[in-house]
This record gives structure tokens, sequence and C-alpha cells, in this order.
């Protein structure tokens, strides 16, 4: 069959491409044709020039920070975010704004003394009441043609554009990220809702199956049901809008309990999606307790599938919980599960030195280390390790850190106390074992929860800071004999996220294509920066459920498949 073409494809290829094609396959884009003719000729008053913005993905660019307009944008959107602090937020069911007897606070990590914003703890009842509203409100919103599904993310992308500066100030308060990281993850958010909703019209229109004389046979794919979103504090936009859009625009209504970390990001998204005019009950938004809130809606025998990204930890207890065929349960529950790794970058004696050293420092302290994907293990060849780790000290300690509304930082804080303080103590057991402190090691200033950028060295294998996911801005540099001795050191965790080899030599790339077990790896490239549609992004072993965000299977998670076939008289 010819690959999906959009009305727009199909309309300005005309006849001239039909009468190239065999009887059949003229057929099935004529009927194509006439279903994207019918779906957006109802919906838009002008069909053609909606249509041409659709007809190619492509990502969104980033902000130029060297225009002053654009630096003055953002420091007016972070002033107003400042002026906000201490504002009250509702939970939302139903288009229903309600509070909650007990407040949830969510913090400055730059200055923890700052309320960025009060919200609701959620209750038992709040997460009954919500998947009561969500599971009648799935029963009409199942029924929405997909293209129409697929237009409010287009306007809720528009409005995001519009809205930029103002997530971006949110996050760099909310979360401590710097400008550059909240601006690539507003712009990530906005790939994930520009790629989702072409990815539900190509599955709306595919016909995957092959045709038995006398019959017309068709596989079509519906929505699962009632989703609970649970999504993190360290992409609290992007990847919160994409577990999210990717859910609903397939059809299914949805539950979203933000990190309590991140809740004000959280409340950003919700308001796009309600000037997008997306009908209420559609997305109710649920702050609280994992306790009270998540386990509740987990193990509830009415809720379909959890779209999780997080820890080792809570997502074993979700996969676990999740499993569990309670009375009234119809059905087996899907999981969704994206749960960090512990993420090695090979250095080859035959790399490009400066690459890869450049490479290590990027993927190590983006977001002072505090990313999935995120390089805490550089693996280097004992022939260029010395000069490595010199060079590496070098470039680290020239990193600043600071609050990260100030643009001349590249480190801000870690999320949390509770953080900054594991962190520390896995720094100091990484010295108790024999690990050798090269750089960091310390706080960066005692008003914030700030952590220098940490290298160990001389760290074994199997030693702690080796094997355990830290989440912080924490690198340990192990010494590997050779290029085999390196591979075997990359893929001895339980993790499987995502790993980059550094050299020239082909015979090594090619086998690191084959051996090294991870989802997302790149090669001669840094290991974090994962694009929507270019590097579908999920990984393997306690990495989760390979879900491949951003990917051409992604949507199939929220979706089931239903083969029709239907007698020809």
């Amino acid at each position: 069959m010819e690959p999906f073409l959009s009305y727009h494809d199909i309309k300005k290829e005309k006849i001239t491409n039909l009468e190239r094609m065999t009887d059949k396959q003229a057929l099935i884009q004529t009927e194509a044709l006439l279903r994207a003719t019918k779906w957006f000729t109802t919906q838009n008053s002008k069909p053609e020039t909606k249509l041409m913005k659709l007809t190619k993905f492509k990502n969104e660019p980033y902000t130029d920070w060297s225009k002053p307009a654009n630096r003055k944008k953002q420091e007016l959107a972070i002033a107003k975010i400042e002026k906000q602090f201490g504002k009250e937020y509702p939970n939302i069911i139903g288009g229903e704004k309600l509070t909650a007897k007990e407040k949830l606070h969510s913090l400055n990590p730059s200055n923890p003394n700052q309320v960025v914003g009060v919200f609701q703890k959620g209750t038992v009842d709040d997460a009954l009441k919500a998947l009561k509203v969500a599971e009648k409100k799935f029963a009409e919103w199942s029924k929405v043609p997909p293209a129409k599904r697929a237009d409010y993310l287009f306007k809720a992308a528009k409005i995001m554009r519009k809205r930029r500066f103002e997530s971006n100030a949110t996050m760099i308060i909310e979360v401590g990220k710097n400008w550059m990281e909240a601006d690539g993850d507003t712009a990530e958010a906005i790939d994930f809702l520009e790629f989702y909703g072409r990815e539900m019209l190509r599955y709306a229109d595919q016909k995957a199956a092959v045709q038995l004389p006398g019959e017309k046979d068709e596989v079509v794919y519906i929505p699962l049901g009632v989703g609970i979103v649970i999504p993190p504090w360290n992409f609290p936009f992007a990847i919160l809008a994409g577990m999210t859009t990717a859910a609903v625009v397939a059809g299914n209504t949805v539950i979203l309990k933000p990190s309590s970390d991140s809740p004000l990001t959280g409340m950003r998204f919700m308001e796009v999606m309600e000037e997008a005019g997306l009908p209420a009950g559609v997305i109710n938004f649920v702050a609280g307790p994992g306790s009270a809130v998540g386990d509740t809606l987990i193990k509830h025998p009415k809720s379909r599938f959890i779209a999780f990204t997080g820890s080792k930890e809570v997502g074993i207890h979700i996969n676990t919980e999740a499993a569990k065929v309670l009375p009234g349960q119809i059905w087996l529950k899907r999981v969704v599960a994206e749960m960090g790794g512990k993420d090695s970058i090979i250095v080859d004696s035959e790399a490009n030195f400066e690459e890869a050293v450049a490479g290590v420092t990027v993927s190590a302290f983006g977001f002072q280390g505090q990313k999935c994907s995120a390089c805490s293990r550089a693996i280097v060849d004992a022939k260029i390790y010395d000069k490595f780790v010199a060079a590496l000290k070098k470039r680290v300690d020239a990193i600043p850190v600071g609050e990260a509304k100030d643009l001349s930082n590249y480190m801000g804080p870690v999320i949390n106390k509770g953080a900054m303080e594991n962190i520390m103590r896995y720094i100091e057991v990484a010295q108790k074992e024999g690990g050798k402190l090269v750089s960091g090691g310390v706080r960066a200033s005692e008003d914030g929860y700030f952590i220098r950028p940490t290298v160990i060295a001389n760290v074994e294998p199997k030693a702690t800071i080796s094997q355990e996911e830290i989440f912080g801005p924490v690198l340990a540099v192990i010494k590997a004999k050779n290029f085999d001795h390196a591979l075997e050191i990359a893929n001895n965790t339980e993790y499987g996220l995502t790993g980059a080899v550094y050299s020239k030599n082909k015979k090594k790339i090619e086998r690191a294509r084959t051996e090294f077990h991870v989802g997302n790896l790149y090669l001669n490239r840094k290991c974090t920066g994962a694009m929507v549609g270019a590097h579908p992004f999920g990984g393997f072993n306690m990495s989760g459920t390979d879900s491949k965000a951003g990917g051409r299977d992604y949507l199939l998670l929220f979706l089931q498949a239903k083969s029709i076939a239907t007698k020809i008289k």
C-alpha cells in the first residue's frame, strides 16, 4: 500500500499521480481524499490552509538568547512569576475548580523561602470524583472524530508558542532550569503536540489489513478508557504534555497528577488546554500525595492505563499494583513506564578527544544531571584516561553555578532539600569506596540547593556510584582496559536507557550498534537531548517499558486494534 498521504498531499498531486497507480492504489488514495475532505471541510472554513501546515512535522526551533528582545521578554516573564509568589491554585475536575483543607507548597529551589504557589492536597474522595467524571466523559470524547481531537493539539501548540516565555519562566523558578534547558522543555512540549496530532491522523486513516476475496477487511484503532498520567518534575512541561496529549488525542480521558515539586508548570499546561477549548473533563487535574491520589487511581478497577515517568522504585510499585485484577475489573491494565537510567559514555582511545570531553561535560551536568538520560558514567580507555580526567576537570571547574533566573549560570539548584542531601551522601560513599574526588563535591551556596558539578575518578565498575542512579551533578569516571572492557562495563547495570560512544574506528562503532544494550544510542555525540520524531525515547530493563515517546509507535500504547471483516454480497 502507498504510505499515508495528507489531504493536502493528495490534492496537490491531483489526477496525475492517480493515473500512475494501480486501480487498487488509486481507489485507496481516492477514498483517503474523500475522508480527509469530509473531516476538514466540516471543521475549518479554510481547510486547505490549515492542512498545508500539517504536511510535514518540523521540530520547534529554540529561542535565540543572543537577541536583546528575547532576553528582555524572558526577564519580564520571570518578574511576572515572582510577583505571583504565594498565589493559590485549585484542582480541576470536570472543569470545576476545587480546593482542599490541606495544602502543598511549591518552593523555589534557588531560594526555598519563596513559595512559588500554593496547591491543593487532593484526597481519596477527590481522586474518586475525578475518576467518575473522566469515565462519564470518555463515553462522549471517544466518539469525537480523530481529526477534531488532533485539532485541539494543534491549537494548543499555537498557544504554547504565544506563552513560551511564561512557560520558560515557570520552570526557571519552580524547578531551577537554566534558560536554555527551560526553553528546550517548552519546545519539546510543542513538538509532542504537533507530532502526536499528526500521528493520530495517520492511525485514523491507516487500513493495515490484507483483503481476502469476498470480504472488506479493516483494522481500526480505538481508545482504551480512563488513564492516569503521573509525570516527573525534571521535564515538567514536555513529558507532562506529551503523555497527557498522546492519551487524549487517541480518544482517552485522563486524570493528571502533577509532581508535587512542579505543580505550577502542570497548571500552565491546563491553562493552555482550556484556552484551546478542550472540553471540560477530558483532562482532570488533581494535585496531591501519591498515597492518596496516585495509589487510589492506580488500584481502582475502572482505571484502564497508567502513564508514568519517574524513579525505578515507584515504577515497580505502579507496575505491581496495576497487575492485580480486582473485583469489577474486566481488563488487564496497561502500564507505560519510563524509570530512569545509569547512562554511560564510552570514550575510545581513537576518539576525537576535545569533542568527547565537551560531550561528556554537557551530558553529565546539563540541568544539574537531573535527567534520566544524563551521563553519570564516563568509561575511558586507559591509554587516554589521565589526559581525559585532567581536561574534564578544567572544563568542569569553569562551570558557573547559581540562581537559574540569571542567564549567565549554566547550572542551577537541585530540586529539593532531600535530593541535595542524598546527592551529598553519594559523594561521601564514593570516596569511602576508593573514588578520587577530582572536582566539586561541595555545596555551591548555603542559600539554595546548589551543588558544584562533581567528578570522581578511579571508580570501580561495580562501585555504588557506578550502579545506583544518583540523579544529580555527579560523574563517575571509570578506566577501561580496552574497547571490549568498555562495552562490558557499559552493560553491567540493571538499566538500559541512553548511552554514547566516541570513536573514529568504524568497526568499534558497528560493534556498539549491536552490543551496547540501551534504548537510545548516540554515536560521536552527547547522550542527552532526544528530539521528537528523530530519537524515539525509551529504554530497556529497569529503565522501563521502552515506550519510545516521540516516535511512531507511541500512540499505539494508548490505542487498541479492532479487526472488522465484512462479507461482500
